[in-house]
């Protein structure tokens, strides 16, 4: 292929043919059929062109806001849920071209009754105890810091018996399964679905993640629930190491059958930055989304800078040049990571490379 015809091709040159190429529009369209036009959109880029934005929900903001939907609406049969959605301002809808992250709210008393659906989904508890969720046969306590697990057609419902308001992250696929049409969902016919007699079994036997029982791995990622106190331990252990010049510490969830992601299709990952870190710039394929647990820090994504605290929230698109600092230089500061990577591994698009602090921004 010439270079000439490629670059029309690729929408970025008219060429000698364009008025023969405007001449056949109609007739093909008929037929919902197409050429190249040189007015089309680009097919091709030389690298990625999100319309997704960086952007950074600030915690105060996300906080009036929960208490406002709290007072207002209320949680019905069915399934329905009380979420506060991170939308993205380039996007039609979703916070990522591929996941949904929202803010889950629920007063104590309340049931979020059983549903099911295709996307699989996560909760990262942010605040709030006394809540508990079933997935399937077993039943988990939730406490801030922990990672609960739905995957894809589990059914699940939550239940909240503390005295004080409970806050999670939900993170789903969903954009991602839109973009396949396979969506399903299904509402249960009872509000709380029943359990095992050991409503926990997976995590007892899989969740040391080091020692599992005799025979074939499950296919299945066996455990649901990953407690706040094993993964900041283990970020304390890989801490002593010499920090990564791009990430410091940064360890991802794994699901320990098969040494694979906790989910097939959303990456979740615990960073540490230490005191006074300031870390190199990179680029990566796919999009994500980071919570602050604690600390202070300033993240540049894209040319923007973002100063962020506890509780914000930074949307990160694909390609965005990036680069991270922890503002303390007494204080760590921890953040919570949940990303497209594992789709992108899986297909074969990934890609990272460092670059230059500058096109982060300064």
């Amino acid at each position: 292929m010439s270079s000439d015809h490629s670059a029309r091709e690729h929408g970025t040159e008219a060429g000698p043919d364009a008025a023969d190429r405007s001449a056949l529009a109609a007739d093909l369209a008929a037929l919902n059929l197409a050429i190249h036009q040189p007015s089309d959109p680009a097919l091709f880029t030389r690298v990625p062109a999100p319309a997704m934005l960086p952007f950074h929900w600030r915690a105060a903001e996300l906080e009036a806001c929960l208490a406002r939907i709290g007072e207002v609406l209320r949680l019905e049969p069915g399934g329905v849920r009380r979420t506060l959605r991170l939308t993205n301002p380039g996007l039609a809808f979703g916070t990522t071209p591929t996941l949904w992250a929202s803010i889950q709210y629920i007063l104590p008393g309340e049931t979020a009754s059983a549903h099911r659906h295709a996307a699989s989904a996560l909760r990262f508890i942010m605040k709030g105890e006394g809540a508990s969720t079933t997935v399937g046969a077993e039943t988990h306590a939730m406490n801030a810091g922990d990672l609960v697990l739905t995957p894809s057609w589990a059914f699940h419902d939550h239940v909240h018996r503390g005295e004080a308001p409970m806050v999670w992250l939900d993170v789903l696929d969903v954009s991602l399964v839109r973009s396949f049409d396979a969506v399903f969902f299904e509402a249960s016919g009872v509000a709380e679905r029943p359990v095992s007699a050991v409503p926990d079994r997976g995590f007892r036997e899989h969740g040391s993640g080091i020692m599992a029982p005799p025979g074939e791995a499950p296919v299945a990622n066996p455990v649901l629930l990953y407690p706040w106190r094993q993964a900041e331990a283990a970020i304390l252990v890989a801490a002593a190491l010499p920090p990564d010049s791009l990430r410091d510490t940064f360890l991802e969830y794994r699901n320990p059958a098969s040494g694979g992601p906790a989910l097939p299709t959303i990456g979740t990952a615990l960073q540490r930055l230490r005191p006074g870190a300031e870390l190199g710039a990179f680029r990566q394929t796919g999009s994500s989304v980071a919570y602050v647990v604690r600390g202070e820090g300033t993240s540049w994504i894209g040319g923007l800078r973002f100063d962020w605290g506890p509780g914000d929230f930074i949307a990160i698109p694909s390609w965005a040049a990036q680069r991270h600092a922890n503002r303390s230089a007494v204080e760590d500061a921890w953040l919570f990571h949940a990303s497209d990577a594992p789709a992108l591994r899986s297909l074969g698009l990934w890609r990272e490379t460092p670059c230059d602090t500058a096109e982060a921004g300064q």
